[in-house]
């Protein structure tokens, strides 16, 4: 049925229990999985009152956010050598995580994208947004969505 399956994580609970699913899901069908994990780029401020970093100090935290993020896909591919499910941890450095999300999933030839929602609703999802949301409105690949 499925052949590849993309499972983007966060490290987070919900992001844990998608990450589950998507290795059973995989046992089950021989499936492999793609663990992504989408780093953000350090938020440049040019706007009075903003604090500005020194380059150094920017380029510490990225790089304490890309170990992080290695952390969190070498997890998942822990997690797979378990149930001897082949994982291919990646990594993308992106502020658009929806899109990392879908064009990793297309690179990839990845025929399903398991993620977990935070459930949030009204006011707060208005203001935070939805990558979830975004991904299963833009993606072809169909998509997964776990509560």
């Amino acid at each position: 049925m499925y052949k590849r399956i993309l499972v983007a994580t966060d490290g987070s609970k919900l992001s844990t229990m998608a990450v589950e699913h998507a290795i059973n899901l995989a046992d089950l069908t021989g499936a492999e999985v793609v663990a992504l994990k989408v780093v953000p780029r350090y938020p440049q401020t040019y706007f009075e009152g903003g604090v500005a970093l020194a380059a150094a100090e920017i380029a510490r935290i990225e790089a304490q956010w890309n170990e992080e993020a290695l952390t969190a896909v070498n997890a998942v591919k822990s997690a797979g050598q378990l149930r001897e499910v082949k994982v291919k941890p990646v990594t993308v450095k992106s502020d658009l995580i929806a899109e990392a999300i879908i064009a990793t999933a297309k690179r990839n030839k990845c025929d399903l994208i398991v993620m977990a929602s935070h459930g949030r609703r009204g006011l707060k999802r208005l203001l935070l947004g939805s990558e979830t949301q975004q991904v299963l409105t833009h993606s072809h690949t169909p998509v997964l969505v776990l509560r």
